[in-house]
């Protein structure tokens, strides 16, 4: 791992070095946000930056309500803390106009077993606002932007790729959470992955993807660098680098 190095990795080659990140997508027709980090006045392990939608509706032309579409490339709590905020005692959606999607499968697996604990404040506000749709995993979002089906951290864990004139990029969600497993697929927490053969299987098909392309890789949970290329060494090992 200290091979791997910082920035991605602590000094002392013990802990992952991860951040939290949502992405704004705009395309010609349709202003996209792609997962919406960890939120606030949540009963969640940890609190978010209560400061970040603020930044997020300053960033965006037109703010928050120029939205149309969040996608939700799975259901845990650091991806879906901000689809709602608490206003007046209730849970309302956080970008008025826009429809959230969530792959069906995602969907089915997290009303089964809610373990993120994020259906009362996350999820069924949506519903409840009928703002919320279920789509398949590829499903296309406009002319640039599709689904691609990436199983194994959760049921229905999908990447959104995205692919203009200009050039391609894939953002992860967690079908990694480290660019230390470009290199190894089959290594994952414990607890992170709840099929860990499917995740592996999911990592080994992006690595043939991505390896050697120009394909901007845009981590979810990678620290600056977030966004990089994929390569291999002088040594054949598969590498993440950063692009600024």
């Amino acid at each position: 791992m200290r091979r791997l190095g910082s920035p991605f990795v602590r000094e002392d080659g013990r802990r992952l070095l991860l951040s939290a990140h949502s992405f704004v997508v705009q395309t010609p027709q349709t202003t996209i946000v792609v997962d919406t980090c960890v939120g606030d006045h949540t009963p969640r392990p940890m609190q978010g930056d209560t400061r970040f939608i603020h930044r997020l509706d300053a960033t965006i032309e037109g703010g928050l309500a120029a939205v149309d579409v969040v996608v939700c490339t799975h259901l845990h709590f650091d991806h879906v803390g901000w689809n709602t905020q608490r206003i007046d005692g209730r849970w309302v959606p956080t970008f008025p106009n826009a429809r959230y999607l969530v792959s069906t499968e995602e969907l089915a697996a997290t009303v089964a077993d809610d373990h993120m604990d994020v259906i009362g404040s996350s999820v069924q506000p949506l519903i409840d606002a009928e703002v919320l749709d279920a789509v398949a995993s590829d499903a296309e979002i406009d002319s640039s932007v599709r689904l691609r089906p990436s199983p194994g951290h959760s049921p229905g864990h999908v990447c959104v790729a995205i692919e203009t004139e200009a050039g391609t990029a894939l953002i992860t969600g967690d079908a990694t959470h480290s660019p230390m497993q470009f290199a190894f697929t089959d290594v994952s927490a414990e607890f992170a992955d709840s099929d860990s053969d499917q995740a592996t299987m999911t990592r080994d098909g992006l690595v043939a993807d991505l390896l050697d392309s120009d394909t901007l890789i845009l981590g979810t949970h990678f620290p600056t660098p977030t966004a990089g290329l994929l390569r291999r060494d002088e040594s054949g090992l598969v590498r993440f680098e950063g692009v600024t």
